[in-house]
Order: C-alpha cells, then structure tokens, then sequence
C-alpha cells in the first residue's frame, strides 16, 4: 500500500486535555494521521479522518519545527501550573515514518531538558526502544504503555495487519521494563485472545489497562459500530467478543494473576 507523506507547519502542539483525557493538562500528537491503520480506531471517525479524501491508514502528516514550538508552548503551560502530557491521542508516535523523520525523539529531548510533571507515552510499536536514553532521563515522570489486543497473532492479522506483530509488542515491553522505565501493557480494545495471555503479561508487566469499544471510544460504542467492524467478528464466528461483557473474560483472568493495585479499568488506566 502506498502511504502518502505530507509536511505542515502547525501553529500549536500541546491541546487542552479533555473528554476521555481530562486527567491530563494537555494532549500531544507528533503526527497527524496514522499509517497502522487500524481496522477498529475510533479516530476513523474523527473529523480529522472523514474531511480527508484519502483513506485512513494511508498518509501522515509531519510536523514540521516541532521541537521547537513545544518549547515554547511548554515553558508557557508550566509558568500557569502543573504539566501533564498524554502522547499520543489520535495518532502513533512512533509509526514507520519515525524511523526517519524522528519527530517524536525531538519531542523527547525538549521534554528532558525542560520535563513536565508527568508524560504518558502511548504505542503499539517496538520503535521506542530506540529512545531509551530519552525515557530514562525522565525518570518516574514517565509511564510507556504499549497497546497488545491480543495475544493471537491470527486475531491481530486479521483486525490491524498493518501493526506491529504481538510477539515484538511484547518483546518490547520486556526490553523497557529490564532497562528501568515504567511501564503497562493496555488490552485496547479487548480482542479474542487465548486463555493463556494474563500469564503471558504477568511475566512481563504489574501493570496492566483493559478497555474495549464500549467503554473507550467515547460514545458507548457508537463510534465503532459506525465502522462495521461486527462484521469482521461475523466472518470469524466470533461474535460473542463483540459485546459489552466480553472484557470480563480477559479481565477474570487476569485478576487470577494480578492483584487488584495492578489492572485498571478504560479511562483510569490511561490517567497520570
């Protein structure tokens, strides 16, 4: 698939945290658009995606001079109180055009110089293990949650071929957990996975998020169902996880190896 890479000048960097994210004081997304593509993102639904003419998944825009606007609007946001920074919230900082465009990693370094009071950095790529330097300069104001829907590769080809596979996500969080950097694994959303995925976490994690379409997408669910993706669940006669209790199959299991202090539910797994 071709992917289409597009250059803006943003005016802004850091938005007000709000909705889902308002336990944050700002969000920050490095890129807009994202070329995982995923079968399921909310986002798809966004204005950001539906007045676009291309297809979600298949361009990104980077933006340019990001470092050294979020210095600027960083210093500002710290004079007026407490910084708290979820990255990212409508895109993947660390997509395949990271590699090379490092825009992301520029956000990183202004942050160490300059730290806010607390970054939540999400992704499902293996790519943040290049800034480890970074991550670890931060310290305990910083928590890395890599997304892992499953722990059936089948399951993940089928809804997010574009993805990372579920074996490097979880490498991954291994890899950021031995260096020293906090980190969760976040079921998001909940898909069919095998009976064996909570020991396959508790090995690597103490920290773990669910969330499904019904609690996370910020319409109960509407947002989703607007996509078609039961159909997908159809197609591989596996409709009973596309249902609103369907996460308590994964979460019991869990609580089997975890304890209470170390799962979190949607919206409280992803605060500060």
């Amino acid at each position: 698939m071709k992917i289409e890479s597009n250059y803006t000048s943003p005016k802004t960097l850091l938005n007000k945290g709000t909705g889902y994210l308002s336990g944050y004081s700002h969000s920050l997304n490095p890129y807009t658009g994202c070329t995982y593509g995923c079968s399921y993102c909310y986002v798809r639904q966004m204005p950001v995606s539906l007045f676009r003419k291309e297809e979600w998944g298949t361009w990104v825009d980077v933006k340019q001079e990001a470092a050294t606007i979020l210095q600027k609007e960083l210093h500002k946001a710290k004079a007026k109180g407490p910084v708290s920074i979820f990255m990212s919230s409508s895109t993947d900082p660390y997509q395949p055009v990271e590699h090379k465009e490092k825009v992301t990693r520029s956000l990183l370094e202004v942050m160490v110089q300059d730290p806010p009071d607390f970054l939540f950095v999400q992704t499902r790529s293996p790519l943040v293990r290049r800034d480890i330097d970074l991550l670890l300069r931060l310290e305990d104001k910083v928590r890395v949650s890599i997304t892992v829907e499953t722990d059936r590769e089948d399951i993940r080809q089928k809804f997010t071929p574009s993805a990372p596979p579920i074996a490097a996500r979880l490498k991954t969080l291994q890899f950021l957990r031995e260096a020293g950097i906090p980190v969760q694994a976040t079921i998001a959303p909940v898909l069919p996975s095998s009976p064996t995925f909570p020991a396959t976490l508790r090995a690597l994690v103490d920290r773990v998020c669910v969330d499904d379409y019904f609690m996370g997408d910020g319409s109960g669910g509407k947002r989703t169902r607007r996509l078609g993706i039961y159909s997908l669940y159809e197609e591989l006669q596996l409709e009973d996880w596309y249902d609103p209790a369907a996460y308590r199959r994964v979460y019991e299991g869990l609580q089997q190896v975890f304890s209470e202090e170390e799962l979190f539910l949607s919206q409280k797994g992803f605060e500060p």
